[in-house]
């Protein structure tokens, strides 16, 4: 079926969060594949840098959060309108703020199917047939249906990071530097501390890594880095370029339900991925053709939409993940 528009350029909308929008880059590369269409982006300045060098992105725009609510909104909106109205607006976040920028635009609106009633059901009854309409499509293929009714096979939106040249000699250089060629990467950190195991789960791997020879990178961004002596964690080190492109020369990334999750899969970076209070219905489990996920065994998961609820067992989900279990995920990659 043809999408509705072709060879045209289009507005597309993606405020938050990191995982989310590094998740639209393998629709917007669809869509520019199947059809022609570039796109100028609304999102904020901190993801930016996801849309950097694509195909498909003819321009950023970026929204500060002091433009993001109450009247300065319903200004950015006019602004906007007045800006890029003449474009279809696609809207892939899809809540009560870019409700009222699809009200306020002069040309076709686009939206995905969030499937909010469905995710708020299965939370509350754990029925296996919301389950069922959940697993059917990932988040990249909810997005695509904002264009296209029928789903799209979820291999074909996969996430792509486009890196430059330069971007991948700077990490290239900051390997040798550390004497590492083809390291593990770590990312033990989470916005949310429920879906990520505990530090000495993540030290303890660590040292039966390097004791079995393996070279191991720690990225990622945290207040408490996890070996902040060691010349090898690059904890608040590198912004999200350099990490995609520091993800891009390693051997795999081993994390929890995380942003950087998927900023590996879009540089072809296989992912050991552990998943607790998140499950698969809703829609955020990695993509790539040799990733591992580890779904830990609970009643009561999901316990929220996004991992970010007090749990009444303690997140005891994540405390029964132990470094064996990682090392195990690990040995059935392939060489």
């Amino acid at each position: 079926m043809p999408l509705p528009f072709s060879n045209q350029e289009c507005l597309t909308v993606r405020l938050s969060a990191l995982g989310d929008a590094i998740l639209t880059t393998g629709v917007l590369a669809y869509w520019h594949a199947q059809a022609g269409l570039t796109f100028q982006v609304l999102t904020k300045p901190a993801l930016a840098p996801v849309f950097a060098g694509h195909p498909a992105v003819t321009g950023i725009t970026a929204v500060g959060e002091e433009d993001l609510h109450g009247a300065r909104w319903i200004a950015f909106c006019r602004k906007l309108a007045r800006e890029f109205g003449h474009l279809p607006l696609i809207d892939l976040h899809v809540n009560l703020r870019t409700l009222l920028l699809r009200a306020l635009w002069p040309g076709p609106t686009r939206t995905y199917r969030k499937f909010s009633l469905t995710r708020r059901l299965f939370l509350a009854t754990r029925h296996p047939v919301f389950a069922a309409r959940l697993r059917r499509l990932n988040v990249p293929q909810r997005y695509c249906m904002a264009l296209d009714p029928a789903a799209v096979d979820a291999k074909a939106l996969r996430p792509r990071i486009f890196l430059d040249e330069k971007e991948k000699a700077a990490a290239s250089e900051m390997l040798s530097h550390l004497g590492f060629t083809r390291p593990v990467a770590i990312h033990p950190y989470a916005t949310h501390p429920a879906k990520t195991p505990r530090p000495e789960v993540w030290r303890n791997l660590i040292r039966k890594l390097e004791a079995k020879g393996e070279q191991v990178l720690i990225l990622g961004r945290h207040d408490q880095p996890l070996c902040p002596q060691a010349p090898h964690d690059l904890t608040n080190a590198t912004d999200l370029r350099a990490t995609a492109a520091l993800l891009s020369l390693c051997r795999v990334l081993v994390t929890g339900d995380s942003g950087p999750m998927h900023l590996a899969t879009g540089v072809d970076t296989p992912v050991v991925a552990l998943f607790g209070p998140t499950t698969k219905e809703w829609g955020f489990y990695p993509s790539g053709p040799h990733d591992r996920v580890h779904q830990s065994p609970c009643a009561k998961a999901p316990c929220s939409l996004h991992g970010q609820d007090a749990c009444v067992l303690g997140n005891a989900c994540m405390k029964d993940i132990s470094e064996e279990v990682l090392l195990n995920l690990l040995s059935s990659l392939p060489t």
